[in-house]
């Protein structure tokens, strides 16, 4: 499919899974090009890499493409592009050559032997941190993640390693089309309902996925994984028996764990992890499994992990502003929402953590995304965020979805108030309201914790912005 005689343009070059495919066939030769109308520091990057930007997404920019080469260029999509976008209409018109995003990595990730890691949660710090864990070990590969990698300042890579680690994304479904010398599965749970209608249906397609891969490493902890799949290694940060990989604690820290590592039941060392939770320690543990099976020494591994940080937008530290912590967080499911809080008391109660001080209490932020996910998991959100001091609700983020009777921010609102009625919780109608909430109803030592996959990540900025006019709330 990609042929480096072809150019390859990105319609929508700056999202988070486009940006890196751009960014690796920029490094391996490819003439490539992209749209995009936002001004981004990713857009930026890749600019400096060689790749031909264009603001504008209209008939013009396939017009200016085919005056400019002698080839007509591969048009890459993602889902996120519609089929009223003028650009991708022309190109349409013109009979160009039109792929989807994954079928381009589906081409990087069986033209070479590759790990790619899918599941409900943590895939992206899990490719992250076996991306990392192979780059400090001397693999060089190339990576593809949906995050930030500290390691590479990006989240694309181009390696003249052996290894390519991919991110796959069960939300479309479009992994099935991988073929992936190692497929990792960090657990399974109904998210994206705008797409798979139950459980059995992501059962379905997770396992179309494994069995077009060479081998199967799974996380035995979880019991749809164990009920439904057959693999050819396990994980386990539960039990040491009967599984061929295991990370069992030693002592868990709001700054990081302890943990001895076992192989076939086997103690093999002691690891210092320096990322706190029980999630992070079943995302390590893969980490290492995977690492292990491409034949990387424990030992290099070992002094490797001290080093690890998580993928951008988890648990991302933004600062301090007015002696409250910021912290950005991906957290988009209720058992997300619900690690990220455990996570964050247990750097309360510990009185250890990786951030700039210790905080005092939790203030939740959280920001609702999509009416279809807020509506089937209502309850459980509410669950979830009783786990907080404060809980401050954003409006709800749509992601293009029309709204459904009874679903929004108030209504979640009302369904933490009715779990904990001492809880203080508030909503806003919009986020700079939500920065004003933040300083009228928080206090200096406080964690804000903001989680959400909308635009919830702007909180630091528009937080800033209030050093330069006053901070009036509405009650």
């Amino acid at each position: 499919m990609l042929d480096r005689r072809q150019p390859v343009h990105f319609i929508g070059v700056g999202g988070i899974g486009m940006s890196a495919l751009a960014t690796i066939l920029a490094a391996r030769g490819y003439r490539v090009s992209g749209s995009d109308p936002r001004r981004t520091a990713v857009l930026e990057g890749l600019h400096a890499s060689g790749v031909r930007l264009f603001h504008s997404q209209t008939a013009e920019t396939i017009a200016s493409l085919l005056a400019d080469a002698a080839e007509a260029p591969l048009v890459v999509i993602s889902s996120a592009v519609p089929e009223s976008n003028g650009e991708l209409q022309e190109a349409r018109r013109r009979g160009l050559t039109v792929a989807h995003r994954s079928d381009v990595l589906a081409a990087l990730i069986n033209a070479q032997p590759s790990i790619a890691v899918a599941g409900s949660h943590g895939k992206t710090t899990t490719s992250t941190l076996v991306a990392t864990l192979l780059d400090a070990t001397g693999e060089d590969p190339t990576a593809v993640i949906g995050g930030i990698v500290p390691a590479f300042a990006s989240n694309g890579r181009h390696g003249a390693g052996r290894l390519l680690v991919a991110e796959a994304d069960e939300s479309d479904g479009s992994l099935v089309k991988f073929t992936a010398d190692l497929a990792v599965l960090t657990n399974i749970e109904l998210d994206h309902t705008d797409h798979y209608p139950d459980l059995d249906a992501l059962i379905a397609t997770l396992r179309r996925f494994a069995e077009r891969s060479g081998r199967l490493l799974a996380n035995r902890d979880d019991p749809i994984l164990r009920e439904h799949f057959e693999a050819a290694h396990w994980w386990s940060i539960e039990q040491s028996e009967g599984v061929d990989y295991a990370l069992l604690s030693l002592e868990e820290r709001g700054d990081g764990s302890t943990a001895r590592w076992y192989e076939a039941g086997t103690p093999v060392g002691t690891l210092e992890l320096p990322l706190p939770g029980r999630h992070n320690l079943s995302n390590a543990a893969a980490a290492l499994a995977a690492c292990r099976l491409e034949g990387v020494p424990f030992e290099a591994l070992q002094q490797a992990i001290r080093a690890l940080q998580p993928p951008g937008r988890r648990f991302d530290c933004r600062g301090l502003w007015q002696e409250r912590i910021v912290v950005d967080d991906y957290a988009h499911h209720p058992s997300e929402v619900d690690a990220t809080l455990r996570m964050a008391r247990l750097m309360v109660e510990s009185g250890r953590s990786p951030l700039p001080r210790i905080p005092e209490r939790l203030v939740a932020v959280f920001q609702p995304h999509r009416y279809s996910r807020t509506a089937q998991f209502l309850d459980a959100f509410a669950a979830a965020l009783t786990g907080a001091d404060l809980v401050l609700v954003a409006p709800l983020y749509s992601a293009g979805e029309a709204p459904i009777a009874g679903i929004s921010s108030e209504a979640l609102a009302q369904a933490v108030r009715g779990l904990s009625p001492d809880l203080e919780v508030r909503v806003s109608a919009s986020l700079d309201e939500l920065a004003s909430q933040i300083a009228s109803c928080s206090q200096p030592g406080d964690l804000v914790l903001a989680m959400g996959a909308g635009d919830v990540n702007s909180l630091w900025d528009r937080l800033a912005a209030l050093n330069d006019r006053p901070t009036a709330v509405a009650v």
